[in-house]
């Protein structure tokens, strides 16, 4: 496979370029049927899915992961049907364009081990809804769970009577076959760390890529404390804290840090203020390089704990660490992919979003943040200052910044953080990033025309 490796990868674009071929023809009604029966199945085995995903990959929980599925899975589905997704998709009769869609080709995707189940299915869904093939390179460490999710999907689409080889996957990926897939197909999805998603901007095709997440959750003085508290507890407990948007600091006034804290322990979580005892979670979270420890990735307080020395007991589900200090200061005002939050005290709201802002030029930037306030002035004034490209008001941001019933984002799980985390879109991968638009521009002689000393003044 090593020595054959471009003829092994062009074998899958070749069964995919016949698959589109096929399938680009077919009407909106059975393009959607097709997205429909790969989501629904999906969610049939949620379960089933989530219990290979734990076992697997060693990371998050089995309930929490048969939740995402499941939500993800209507979520999705929910936001995609109806909409019209091929030939003519809009006419504006103000401007006289006439858009129509039409597909790129062959998807390229390359997934994470922390979403195993979700991002596959999800990446399959937008990629048929534009009239695509999709060929997927899974993670090593997830290749099971994920061939198992491409292979309940394929035999829906067999059932449909649709080719099987719109969705494929390369059942054991390495770097060198995943690098001959992105220089290969028409476009390329990135979900992962910074290096993956680095290359596939360097493959020469059409890339769209995610950045590193390092939500940042405001609490202002005038929201509801206990509602607040318990979203930002369950957003960073849910899956073992593995989910990017999943909150990843609690910025809250200081004189209100008795009430919180009473709440955040309510809500099952172990309160640490002790200087050496925080110092035992650092050192335990992160090696001496400042990157993230694998050992922490994905697992619940109890092991954490024991990685720090420091006896949990079973009713903990998150981690409060009060930190020293923020930004460049202090390493656990980066990303935390396990049950621990960072909290901070600060006076007024201008120095909750300095905190926040330093955080996220350590790491972050132009993912997400929460703000929990009904002050739309103090909201806007966040929004402007910080340099991410979503903001959940209100939400746990681990279960909304990638879409949910209740907010107008697109749902999904690939969430892009524009230029300020070097990538390509700033907002949430949907089917309309994969496919071109072609724009009738009719003439329009009744235009108004300014003359110069209108246009000049």
């Amino acid at each position: 496979m090593e020595s054959g490796g471009k003829e092994y990868i062009d074998q899958y674009i070749e069964r995919a370029k016949k698959a589109q071929y096929m399938f680009k023809a077919v009407s909106q009604e059975d393009t959607d049927a097709a997205v429909k029966a790969i989501a629904k199945v999906i969610y049939d085995n949620a379960e089933f899915l989530a219990e290979l995903a734990v076992a697997e990959t060693g990371m998050g929980n089995v309930p929490d992961k048969t939740l995402k599925n499941r939500n993800k899975a209507k979520i999705i589905w929910n936001s995609l049907r109806g909409v019209k997704s091929k030939g003519v998709i809009g006419r504006d009769t103000e401007t006289g364009i006439t858009k129509i869609a039409k597909p790129i080709g062959v998807v390229g995707a390359v997934t994470p081990t922390t979403n195993p189940i979700v991002t596959p299915m999800s990446n399959a869904m937008f990629a048929l809804k534009g009239g695509n093939a999709i060929v997927i390179a899974p993670h090593p460490r997830a290749k099971g769970c994920s061939g198992k999710t491409v292979e309940l999907m394929r035999a829906e689409l067999k059932k449909l009577d649709f080719p099987e080889d719109l969705i494929q996957m390369i059942p054991e990926p390495t770097i060198e076959l995943t690098n001959l897939l992105m220089k290969a197909v028409d476009v390329v999805i990135a979900t992962g760390g910074m290096g993956m998603v680095k290359a596939v901007y360097s493959s020469g095709k059409p890339a769209l890529g995610v950045g590193a997440g390092n939500v940042q959750a405001i609490i202002d003085r005038d929201a509801d404390i206990t509602d607040a508290v318990a979203k930002i507890t369950s957003g960073r407990a849910f899956d073992n804290g593995i989910i990017c948007s999943g909150e990843q600091t609690a910025i809250y006034p200081a004189e209100m840090r008795d009430e919180i804290m009473n709440e955040f322990e309510k809500n099952g979580a172990l309160i640490v203020r002790d200087a050496e005892t925080v110092d035992k979670f650092r050192k335990a979270l992160f090696d001496d390089d400042g990157v993230i420890s694998k050992h922490a990735i994905g697992q619940p307080v109890q092991t954490i704990g024991s990685l720090a020395g420091v006896s949990i007991p079973e009713n903990i589900k998150v981690i409060v660490l009060e930190a020293k200090d923020y930004g460049t200061r202090d390493l656990l005002a980066r990303e935390k992919m396990c049950p621990a939050i960072t909290a901070y005290a600060y006076g007024d709201f201008e120095e909750a979003v300095e905190i926040a802002k330093a955080n996220l030029e350590v790491e972050g930037k132009g993912h997400s943040a929460a703000i929990h306030s009904n002050n739309v002035e103090n909201i806007e004034y966040a929004a402007k200052e910080l340099c991410v490209s979503r903001f959940v008001i209100n939400q746990s941001c681990a279960g909304s910044a990638g879409g949910s019933f209740f907010n107008g984002l697109s749902p999904t799980n690939t969430l892009g953080c524009g230029s300020w985390g070097n990538n390509s879109i700033s907002e949430n991968l949907t089917w309309y990033h994969l496919v071109n638009i072609s724009r009738i521009a009719y003439y329009m002689p009744e235009n108004h025309v300014p003359d110069d000393g209108e246009l000049w003044g």
